[in-house]
């Protein structure tokens, strides 16, 4: 338990940026889930949900949710993939 007020009021923000960030990680590794099965059952919807994740990441990486560094690191694999798709 915190002694001081202000650290008691550190880990009440902490805790509600910890419950959004948890909302935040959710949505793109089911947009990355979604997105591994159309590669194996719909092709024609790929570039759409490639897009919709590419953007979660974008707004991850912005807000501090996901280092930079890692989000860009997923969006290149999705490329990656989606290179090979578009052929």
């Amino acid at each position: 338990m915190p002694k001081a007020n202000s650290a008691a009021k550190q880990a009440r923000a902490s805790e509600r940026k910890r419950i959004r960030n948890q909302g935040v990680k959710q949505r793109i590794r089911t947009g990355l889930r979604r997105l591994n099965d159309l590669f194996k059952t719909d092709p024609a919807k790929i570039v759409e949900q490639g897009r919709m994740v590419v953007s979660l990441l974008d707004r991850a990486a912005k807000t501090g949710v996901l280092h930079v560094n890692a989000a860009r690191r997923h969006k290149a694999r999705i490329m990656a993939r989606l290179k090979t798709v578009a052929k």
